[in-house]
């Protein structure tokens, strides 16, 4: 008597790929749904984070995560890559579509390779690159001494102004026509307020530096026109996709044609090896979704909530550095109120507010204690959340940090977010 398909796959122990995350391993599966519960109950207001469609979750779960594609469309080093060639040139074509750029590479998985690929793309090891202080708004692989980019080049650091705590253009060209750069990197993890791509290329042209703007955190507002784009000035844009853009977490680079091989190669084989062919389904998807009315929509909303929010956070007595935002990030002095950042982190926390603790330009503290904390509305402004809720917020915020971690004040707190969440629920 033959044996059924359900039965020979059981004998033969194939079963499991068709048992469910839940048969399979409850404890993780039991984490899931502990952070999927967590995020609907918490005001997410980091600004390198967000809520993605179910349609780039879907992407990011599907079948091509089985698929290994080392190599580019047409040129693999593996075979069956049909359907992936289909995926790669659709995200490739749609972010240059979306940035305007002439070429693009979809492959690298975070943010910090794609900077680290351009690097090896352009400069070599004892090479000077200039870049913004980390302390003051830049980002950890724009040079700092323990990233890659402080240990295998030597590095200039350009800052904000002690007065206004704006970036320091006339010390950035100074600087550069001192050292001579190879190649000026701009752009920001804690910076609130517009970069002059178009003077960076200025002062590029005259040190004959290379530009890099990384983009990470205003990519969406770069491409929906809530903020000047870089890519008509730089030879180099480099980006995440999952903060402002709003896709899986992972990276884009995009460079002028004549650089496109000498990137491609740079990537791979260069720092990586196969490409996470999923997330680059993730990308498509977040690129498609970003090429809409609506996206377009939300990012301006994003910048209203950022403006409203810093607003009536200074209205409760906290200093906003540079006395406000232009983009989806503002940066909140606590400690002007004495509280450090790391306190004001872990309080808002309990009550179900989650930022980030994060130095402030002339921080007197250390970068893990730090007297600032990074506020951000692309997450909260997914949710559908605006000016209005933005007050609510700041009220929220300001209550359970005067109080210094009140118990009575945490949970009133805490009432009051997971009202405003219940009103703007994230996945059902």
């Amino acid at each position: 008597m033959s044996m059924t398909k359900e039965a020979h796959r059981a004998a033969m122990g194939h079963e499991f790929l068709d048992r469910g995350l839940n048969e399979v391993d409850p404890e993780i599966a039991e984490a899931i749904q502990t952070e999927t519960i967590r995020q609907n109950d918490t005001l997410e207001l980091i600004a390198s984070e967000n809520h993605v469609s179910r349609a780039v979750l879907t992407a990011m779960g599907s079948v091509f995560t089985n698929k290994y594609a080392e190599g580019y469309p047409g040129k693999r080093y593996y075979g069956g890559c049909g359907p992936t060639d289909i995926v790669e040139n659709i995200a490739i074509e749609r972010a240059k579509r979306l940035f305007g750029a002439e070429h693009a590479n979809v492959q690298p998985h975070s943010g910090s390779q794609a900077n680290m690929s351009v690097y090896f793309a352009m400069l070599k090891p004892g090479d000077t690159i200039m870049g913004m202080d980390l302390s003051h708004g830049g980002h950890l692989t724009h040079g700092h001494p323990l990233s890659y980019s402080g240990r295998d080049f030597k590095v200039v650091a350009y800052h904000v102004r002690k007065d206004d705590e704006l970036i320091d253009y006339d010390e950035m060209e100074q600087l550069a026509l001192e050292h001579k750069p190879r190649m000026i990197i701009c752009g920001a993890s804690a910076y609130s307020r517009i970069i002059d791509f178009k003077r960076i290329r200025e002062i590029a042209d005259r040190s004959g530096s290379l530009m890099m703007a990384d983009i990470a955190h205003i990519a969406g507002l770069v491409v929906t026109g809530n903020h000047p784009s870089p890519v008509p000035h730089a030879d180099f844009v480099t980006t995440t996709t999952h903060k402002t853009l709003r896709g899986p977490r992972s990276g884009l680079i995009l460079c002028k044609e004549q650089y496109a091989k000498d990137l491609d190669r740079a990537v791979f084989p260069g720092v990586q090896g196969g490409p996470l062919v999923h997330i680059i389904a993730a990308k498509a998807v977040a690129f498609n979704e970003a090429l809409t009315p609506e996206f377009k929509e939300y990012q301006t909303q994003i910048v209203r909530n950022a403006k409203a929010l810093a607003q009536a956070v200074a209205d409760t007595g906290f200093r906003i550095v540079s006395g406000g935002t232009d983009n989806h990030v503002f940066m909140t002095d606590v400690f002007s109120k004495g509280i450090t950042g790391k306190d004001a982190q872990n309080i808002l926390e309990a009550s179900n507010i989650t930022v980030n603790k994060n130095t402030i330009p002339f921080d007197t503290q250390k970068p893990m204690v730090a007297s600032g904390v990074r506020i951000g509305t692309p997450a909260v402004t997914t949710r559908g959340l605006r000016e209005p809720e933005m007050k609510k917020i700041a009220q929220l915020i300001a209550r359970v940090l005067d109080a210094k971690g009140d118990a009575a004040a945490a949970i009133e707190v805490k009432k009051g977010v997971k009202e405003l969440c219940d009103q703007f629920p994230i996945y059902h």
